[in-house]
């Protein structure tokens, strides 16, 4: 186990990164929906060279709906039908040997199939075809809807947002699961790679939950735990740049 990230660590991500800009997106209408667990139930599904990250010494599991909107390379536009999607993805929070914080992704279900394609060509990251369908019966209110391809596994979630937007103050739990600027990925050689993301702090407000769905961790091989997500908030959007991949040594 390497030693965890220090406060510095983790504010230092927000700064913009040196690797080059590779895409630009914008991310809508996230939902953060997380569960408590064992450390140790994470720390083995994790590849060498990579620690799972804690809070008050527990780890954290999120199931996160949003809408991808005008992803594209730098220097070309966004394309319609091409540019606008939506996923949801599993993950928790690791670092690596340095302390660096980021994400690890057990899954990533989207419906755009060139978009599968892309992320798992070229950033190493797994990607699942799946149907997802958003409406939004009022104004702040979203309906959120999820079938995996090739699984009979379906879910909704329902969501609706409250309050003023702030950024997460450093130091809570907030700002611990949803300030991450740092992903963690594995080649399927073994070799983990890490890439940034740049956005200004999420503009973080309450949410009424009032339909969620966790079976996305059971399909993922994870316990999926008996009870409500121990913490939710969402977050209206950022627009973001994606940065150059580069390789990290395992331990």
């Amino acid at each position: 186990m390497s030693p965890a990230p220090t406060p510095a660590q983790r504010l230092a991500d927000q700064q913009r990164p040196i690797e080059p800009v590779v895409m630009h997106q914008t991310w809508r209408e996230l939902l953060f929906l997380h569960w408590r667990m064992d450390p140790g139930e994470i720390q083995k599904r994790l590849p060498a060279g990579l620690t799972v990250d804690t809070w008050e010494d527990e780890a954290w599991i999120g199931v996160v709906p949003f809408l991808m909107d005008a992803i594209r390379p730098r220097f070309c536009p966004a394309l319609p039908w091409i540019s606008y999607f939506r996923e949801l993805n599993v993950r928790t929070y690791v670092h690596d040997t340095e302390g660096r914080p980021g994400v690890w992704f057990f899954s990533l279900d989207c419906d755009q199939p060139l978009a599968v394609w892309t992320a798992r060509t070229f950033f190493h990251l797994p990607y699942q075809h799946a149907r997802l369908e958003v409406s939004h019966p009022q104004r702040d209110r979203v309906e959120y809807s999820w079938q995996r391809r090739g699984t009979s596994e379906a879910g909704t979630f329902e969501y609706c947002f409250h309050g003023t937007p702030e950024p997460a103050a450093p130091g809570t739990l907030e700002f611990f699961l949803a300030e991450r600027y740092r992903l963690f990925a594995a080649h399927p050689s073994g070799q983990i790679f890490q890439g940034r993301v740049h956005h200004t702090p999420y503009p973080l407000q309450p949410v009424e939950v009032t339909q969620w769905d966790n079976r996305l961790l059971a399909l993922n091989g994870l316990p999926a735990p008996a009870r409500a997500p121990d913490h939710a908030i969402g977050s209206r959007g950022v627009r973001v740049t994606v940065h150059a991949l580069r390789p990290v040594n395992p331990a």
